[in-house]
Parts: C-alpha cells; sequence; structure tokens
C-alpha cells in the first residue's frame, strides 16, 4: 500500500495532468440506440490505460490520504470500465444496467471537503467515484439520490481544488447528469446540451454559448458591400468565427455546434461511428503543448477516444497508437461467473498497418 501511495505521489505531482483536457459529447439514432462518447488527454506520459472486468458482488475499499482504509462497497451490477494509471481508476465506463459514467478533470473551480479520518468509512476518493456509481446505481435518479450517501476527498497532493474532477453520468434511458462539487457542496446539473469539457463550471459553459448567437449551420449569402460584392469562400461560413483553440471553453463550444448540428442517422453502427467522427476534431497534438527539445514521446495528447452504446451496453474505443476500433459487449460478459481482470488497452505500442497488394 505505501507503494501505490507514493507512485500516487509521484505522478500527480510531477506530471500534474498537463494535458488533461477530455471533451465529451452524447448522440442518439433513429432506432433510439444512445451514445455517450469522449476523448481522454494526458500529454505528460503513457497513461497506462487498461479495460476492466468488474464482477457482481466484487468488493472494493476506497483509497484515503491515508491508506486503502475508505468506503468499502461491493457491487451490485457488474461494469466494464477504462481505467486510467491504476486499475482501481475508472475515467469511464458502463455497467449491465446500461448505466455509464465518466471522469473529466475540474482545476480551480471543483473543491471536495476537507479529509477527515473520522468519517473514513463513508469516504471515497474521487478518482474511484466512477467505479462505485457503476457498482451501486442502474439510473440517474438512483444516482441523485445517493450521491450524498458518500464524503468525496481527493488522494493528490495539495489542495483538493488543484486537481478537481467533476462527472458525467447517463443512462440508457437517455438521462444524463454532471455532477461538480464547489467548496464541498454537490451540485448536479441536467446536461441539457449533451455536452461536456473542462474548467468553468458547467453553467458557466452553458451561458458562454450566447457569446456565438451568430453561428448557423447554414452557409452564408453573397451580399453588397459599397461597391463591391462579397461571398463566402466555401461551404462552412456559416459557422466562421467558431473557436479553434483547445481551452476548455473552445473545445465546448465546438462539440456543441458540432453534436447540436450533426444529423440523426438510422442505427447504432452508423451513429457509433458518427460519435469517433466528431471526436476525432478534439485530437491534440503533443506538440501542442511544450517547446519543441521537451516534447515526450507520444503519438499525441489524446490517449484514447471511447464510445459506449447504453441502449445496447457496448464500449468501443481506439487509441493514440492504434486507431482500429475495438468492441467490447457486456451482453456476452456473465457477471456471475466472470473474474475480476484487467488487460491494456494496447498489446503493443504500434499501429498495425495494412498492405494492399496490387496485382
Amino acid at each position: 500500500m505505501k507503494k501505490k501511495m507514493l507512485l500516487l505521489a509521484f505522478l500527480f505531482t510531477t506530471h500534474h495532468f498537463v494535458s488533461e483536457a477530455c471533451t465529451g459529447i452524447s448522440l442518439t439514432a433513429a432506432d433510439g440506440s444512445y451514445f455517450q462518447a469522449r476523448t481522454i488527454e494526458w500529454g505528460g506520459t503513457n497513461l497506462n490505460s487498461m479495460y476492466v472486468v468488474v464482477p457482481r458482488r466484487y468488493s472494493q475499499t476506497s483509497l484515503t490520504p491515508t491508506g486503502e482504509n475508505g468506503l468499502k462497497f461491493s457491487s451490485k451490477y457488474g461494469y466494464v470500465g477504462l481505467a486510467v494509471h491504476q486499475k482501481e481508476f475508472i475515467a469511464e465506463g458502463i455497467n449491465e444496467a446500461g448505466l455509464s459514467a465518466g471522469l473529466f478533470y475540474y482545476p480551480n473551480y471543483g473543491s471536495y471537503l476537507d479529509y477527515d479520518a473520522a468519517y473514513n468509512s463513508i469516504t471515497l476518493s474521487d478518482l474511484q467515484f466512477v467505479s462505485w456509481l457503476l457498482s451501486q446505481f442502474a439510473t440517474v435518479d438512483e444516482v441523485r439520490q445517493g450521491v450524498d450517501d458518500v464524503r468525496i476527498v481527493s488522494i493528490q497532493p495539495g489542495p483538493s481544488s488543484d486537481n478537481a474532477i467533476h462527472w458525467r453520468v447517463g443512462d440508457k434511458n437517455g438521462n444524463q447528469i454532471v455532477i461538480e462539487i464547489e467548496k464541498g457542496v454537490v451540485h448536479i446539473y441536467d446536461n441539457v446540451i449533451g455536452v461536456l469539457t473542462n474548467a468553468p463550471n458547467y453553467q458557466w459553459h452553458i451561458t458562454n454559448l450566447n457569446n456565438y448567437v451568430n453561428l448557423t449551420s447554414q452557409n452564408s449569402k453573397r451580399h453588397p458591400m459599397g461597391s463591391i460584392e462579397v461571398f463566402p469562400f466555401s461551404y462552412g461560413s456559416g459557422y466562421l468565427g467558431l473557436p479553434g483553440d483547445f481551452t476548455p471553453p473552445s473545445r465546448f463550444v465546438r462539440a456543441a455546434f458540432f453534436k447540436t448540428t450533426a444529423p440523426i442517422l438510422k442505427t447504432a453502427k452508423e451513429t457509433m461511428l458518427q460519435c469517433f467522427t466528431i471526436l476525432n476534431n478534439f485530437d491534440i497534438p503533443i506538440g501542442m503543448e511544450y517547446l519543441k527539445n521537451e516534447i515526450p514521446d507520444l503519438p499525441s495528447a489524446t490517449q484514447w477516444t471511447s464510445v459506449i452504446d447504453l441502449t445496447h451496453r457496448e464500449i468501443y474505443y481506439k487509441t493514440f497508437y492504434n486507431n482500429t476500433i475495438r468492441h467490447i459487449a457486456l451482453a456476452d460478459i456473465d457477471f456471475e461467473k466472470v473474474k475480476y481482470q484487467y488487460h491494456p488497452l494496447d498489446k503493443k505500442d504500434s499501429q498495425p498497418i495494412e498492405t494492399i497488394k496490387i496485382k
């Protein structure tokens, strides 16, 4: 346990989430299939990402700043999650009831209650909150009622606001909420736009959309200006002025416009691919954040992208090492008999390339 805590201190003080810039969207197909998709970024090191399979009745104990002595909980539902750093830290996942949850970096605006060992029996690490949600609840309404039963704390060094997290939770019925903790107070918002990035808070991002009220998916028309006529160079002029940088506010605006103007496609498969296409626009080149002589040996700051079909309980993902889409179907897993297990997202740190032979 001491070794585990020392590893955490190294990860979160040395690298300090230098590129934690996640972007999340949601889409619904014409056949009713509901999806939540997201990217996850970290530009400092390889996140050691893995998929984790958790059976029913699997027992866990949350970490606290003083050890593995926090909330004890057993899985009511089996689930599959995508974890970062270590297997306990599920960043995105779905359970067998069709509830999906994910964490997003939320620095400077979020802040938890101070750790108090007297409350260890209900204390839950923010990095394990997703695991607890997926293990206990089937619907967003159940999450709303159960969140106050735990005391969320940070296990990272320094003030909790430095590395705070907020969360996106959705269910197979298409309900979606954002959970934020500010000064120890839990705030739950209906995710009315179906998009999430990072700080500032969710309500600020919704208000900020008003700054782009002039943008439209319709192409601009030719019109006179003095003695000349001005006209658009090509298609897409309705979006002229859409922010293109990688800050959370700009990504939120961009994702909101891409998501809300995307055509509703007929099938789950088409919509799954559409999610990946939209999120391709948020891949962050590693050189965007470092001087030339300091660039880490990583192909991208966007380490993986996931698309979760909550209706059919399926996870799709691709990584910066391998853009082949891979698939895990929870319907194929017997959560009564399956063993707890975890495996790397990539077996090899390289992209397989198919050679087409011309005869």
